[in-house]
Protein backbone atom coordinates (compact mmCIF):
# COMPACT_ATOMS: atom_id res chain seq x y z
CA UNK A 1 0.00 0.00 0.00
CA UNK A 2 1.07 3.58 -0.85
CA UNK A 3 1.81 6.33 1.74
CA UNK A 4 0.01 9.35 1.25
CA UNK A 5 2.57 12.35 0.53
CA UNK A 6 3.35 14.47 3.44
CA UNK A 7 2.86 18.10 3.20
CA UNK A 8 6.44 20.16 3.07
CA UNK A 9 7.53 21.34 6.59
CA UNK A 10 6.09 24.63 7.60
CA UNK A 11 3.16 23.96 5.25
CA UNK A 12 0.55 22.73 8.06
CA UNK A 13 -2.68 23.35 7.72
CA UNK A 14 -2.75 26.96 10.26
CA UNK A 15 -6.30 27.66 11.51
CA UNK A 16 -8.01 31.08 10.02
CA UNK A 17 -7.13 34.13 11.43
CA UNK A 18 -10.87 35.68 12.65
CA UNK A 19 -11.12 38.91 10.19
CA UNK A 20 -10.69 42.30 12.22
CA UNK A 21 -13.48 43.42 13.39
CA UNK A 22 -15.12 47.06 11.05
CA UNK A 23 -13.98 50.38 12.37
CA UNK A 24 -16.53 51.84 14.48
CA UNK A 25 -18.32 54.54 12.29
CA UNK A 26 -16.35 58.00 13.10
CA UNK A 27 -18.14 61.04 13.99
CA UNK A 28 -20.26 63.17 10.76
CA UNK A 29 -22.08 66.30 10.13
CA UNK A 30 -25.47 66.72 11.43
CA UNK A 31 -27.69 69.22 9.96
CA UNK A 32 -27.32 72.33 12.13
CA UNK A 33 -30.78 73.94 12.66
CA UNK A 34 -31.18 77.02 14.61
CA UNK A 35 -33.36 80.40 14.26
CA UNK A 36 -29.43 82.31 13.12
CA UNK A 37 -29.07 79.60 10.18
CA UNK A 38 -33.37 79.91 9.54
CA UNK A 39 -33.04 83.85 8.92
CA UNK A 40 -29.88 83.47 6.78
CA UNK A 41 -31.45 80.89 4.41
CA UNK A 42 -34.44 83.01 4.21
CA UNK A 43 -32.62 86.10 3.39
CA UNK A 44 -29.51 84.31 0.91
CA UNK A 45 -31.73 80.82 -0.25
CA UNK A 46 -29.15 78.14 -1.61
CA UNK A 47 -26.13 81.08 -1.50
CA UNK A 48 -25.80 79.22 2.14
CA UNK A 49 -24.96 76.01 0.55
CA UNK A 50 -24.29 74.27 4.03
CA UNK A 51 -25.09 75.06 7.41
CA UNK A 52 -23.72 71.67 10.02
CA UNK A 53 -22.51 70.90 13.08
CA UNK A 54 -19.76 68.98 13.47
CA UNK A 55 -18.12 67.57 16.78
CA UNK A 56 -20.02 70.43 18.96
CA UNK A 57 -18.76 73.06 15.95
CA UNK A 58 -21.31 75.50 14.20
CA UNK A 59 -20.46 76.00 10.34
CA UNK A 60 -21.66 77.17 7.58
CA UNK A 61 -20.39 77.13 3.99
CA UNK A 62 -21.57 80.20 1.95
CA UNK A 63 -21.07 81.81 -1.65
CA UNK A 64 -17.84 83.73 -1.73
CA UNK A 65 -20.09 86.52 -3.41
CA UNK A 66 -21.73 86.98 0.00
CA UNK A 67 -18.83 86.37 2.55
CA UNK A 68 -18.86 89.98 3.11
CA UNK A 69 -22.29 90.90 3.61
CA UNK A 70 -22.83 88.24 5.89
CA UNK A 71 -19.86 88.65 8.28
CA UNK A 72 -21.10 92.12 8.41
CA UNK A 73 -25.01 90.41 9.50
CA UNK A 74 -23.12 88.24 11.82
CA UNK A 75 -21.40 91.16 13.59
CA UNK A 76 -23.97 93.83 13.49
CA UNK A 77 -27.45 91.86 13.87
CA UNK A 78 -26.19 88.47 15.49
CA UNK A 79 -23.58 89.55 18.07
CA UNK A 80 -20.36 87.87 16.60
CA UNK A 81 -18.44 90.72 17.71
CA UNK A 82 -15.01 88.72 17.78
CA UNK A 83 -13.04 87.50 14.74
CA UNK A 84 -11.02 84.89 16.62
CA UNK A 85 -9.26 83.70 13.36
CA UNK A 86 -9.08 83.80 9.57
CA UNK A 87 -7.16 80.30 8.19
CA UNK A 88 -7.33 78.43 4.99
CA UNK A 89 -7.13 74.77 3.36
CA UNK A 90 -5.53 74.13 0.10
CA UNK A 91 -6.57 71.78 -1.50
CA UNK A 92 -4.71 71.34 -5.13
CA UNK A 93 -7.20 68.35 -6.91
CA UNK A 94 -10.32 70.55 -6.52
CA UNK A 95 -11.05 73.38 -8.90
CA UNK A 96 -11.94 75.68 -5.82
CA UNK A 97 -8.48 74.60 -4.74
CA UNK A 98 -9.24 76.97 -1.15
CA UNK A 99 -11.74 77.23 2.21
CA UNK A 100 -11.32 80.49 3.49
CA UNK A 101 -12.40 80.22 7.19
CA UNK A 102 -13.60 82.70 9.18
CA UNK A 103 -13.83 81.74 13.32
CA UNK A 104 -16.47 83.90 15.14
CA UNK A 105 -17.25 84.35 18.53
CA UNK A 106 -20.35 86.01 20.26
CA UNK A 107 -19.80 87.14 23.89
CA UNK A 108 -22.92 87.85 24.40
CA UNK A 109 -24.26 84.16 23.59
CA UNK A 110 -21.15 82.59 24.52
CA UNK A 111 -21.15 80.98 20.97
CA UNK A 112 -18.30 80.26 18.52
CA UNK A 113 -19.34 79.26 14.64
CA UNK A 114 -17.07 79.25 11.64
CA UNK A 115 -17.95 80.80 7.99
CA UNK A 116 -16.43 78.92 4.86
CA UNK A 117 -15.94 79.59 1.50
CA UNK A 118 -14.11 78.12 -1.50
CA UNK A 119 -12.37 79.98 -4.24
CA UNK A 120 -9.92 79.05 -6.98
CA UNK A 121 -6.51 80.15 -7.36
CA UNK A 122 -5.78 83.51 -8.25
CA UNK A 123 -9.77 84.39 -6.79
CA UNK A 124 -9.82 86.67 -4.10
CA UNK A 125 -12.45 87.21 -1.08
CA UNK A 126 -13.41 90.78 0.79
CA UNK A 127 -11.48 91.76 3.48
CA UNK A 128 -13.07 91.61 6.87
CA UNK A 129 -10.63 94.52 8.15
CA UNK A 130 -13.44 97.08 7.82
CA UNK A 131 -15.97 94.66 10.27
CA UNK A 132 -13.18 93.48 12.71
CA UNK A 133 -9.63 95.53 13.21
CA UNK A 134 -8.32 92.20 13.86
CA UNK A 135 -8.81 90.46 10.51
CA UNK A 136 -5.74 92.85 9.62
CA UNK A 137 -3.03 90.55 10.52
CA UNK A 138 -5.04 87.29 9.94
CA UNK A 139 -5.38 88.10 6.65
CA UNK A 140 -1.62 88.67 5.82
CA UNK A 141 -0.99 85.84 7.36
CA UNK A 142 -3.33 83.85 4.81
CA UNK A 143 -1.77 85.77 2.09
CA UNK A 144 1.52 85.32 3.16
CA UNK A 145 0.95 81.22 3.66
CA UNK A 146 -1.40 80.59 1.12
CA UNK A 147 -1.10 83.65 -1.48
CA UNK A 148 -4.54 83.84 -0.95
CA UNK A 149 -5.52 87.93 -1.57
CA UNK A 150 -8.27 89.93 0.16
CA UNK A 151 -9.30 92.65 -1.52
CA UNK A 152 -9.38 96.39 -0.06
CA UNK A 153 -7.17 95.00 2.87
CA UNK A 154 -5.07 98.26 3.59
CA UNK A 155 -2.00 96.98 3.54
CA UNK A 156 -1.94 93.46 2.35
CA UNK A 157 2.13 92.44 2.54
CA UNK A 158 4.13 89.21 3.89
CA UNK A 159 3.70 89.40 7.71
CA UNK A 160 5.66 85.83 8.51
CA UNK A 161 8.11 85.61 5.76
CA UNK A 162 10.58 88.40 4.43
CA UNK A 163 8.76 90.28 1.58
CA UNK A 164 11.57 89.07 -1.17
CA UNK A 165 10.36 85.35 -0.34
CA UNK A 166 8.75 83.16 -3.34
CA UNK A 167 6.23 80.83 -2.82
CA UNK A 168 2.89 80.30 -0.22
CA UNK A 169 4.66 77.38 2.32
CA UNK A 170 1.22 76.32 3.42
CA UNK A 171 0.31 75.48 0.20
CA UNK A 172 0.38 71.88 -0.67
CA UNK A 173 2.23 71.78 -3.71
CA UNK A 174 4.72 73.93 -1.45
CA UNK A 175 7.56 71.17 -1.48
CA UNK A 176 8.16 70.06 2.21
CA UNK A 177 11.98 70.60 1.48
CA UNK A 178 11.33 73.72 -0.51
CA UNK A 179 12.93 76.74 -0.30
CA UNK A 180 13.60 80.10 -1.77
CA UNK A 181 16.86 79.19 -3.14
CA UNK A 182 17.82 82.14 -4.58
CA UNK A 183 16.71 84.30 -1.20
CA UNK A 184 18.40 82.53 1.53
CA UNK A 185 21.57 82.71 -0.86
CA UNK A 186 21.18 86.44 -1.86
CA UNK A 187 20.32 87.20 1.85
CA UNK A 188 22.14 84.72 3.93
CA UNK A 189 25.59 84.32 1.47
CA UNK A 190 24.93 80.19 2.48
CA UNK A 191 23.96 77.84 -0.14
CA UNK A 192 20.98 75.52 1.14
CA UNK A 193 18.95 77.03 4.92
CA UNK A 194 18.80 73.08 5.86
Amino acid sequence: MAEEPKPPVGAESKPAVPAAPAKPAGPVPVEWKSPLVNNLRSQYGSGIREASTYLGQNYMVVESTLVRELLQILRDKEEFGYCVDITALHYPEREKQFDIIWILYSFSKNERIRVKTMIADGESVPSAVPIWTTANWLEREVFDMFGVRFDGHPDLKRILLPDGWKGHPLRKDYGIIQQDQEWVQANLGIESGQ
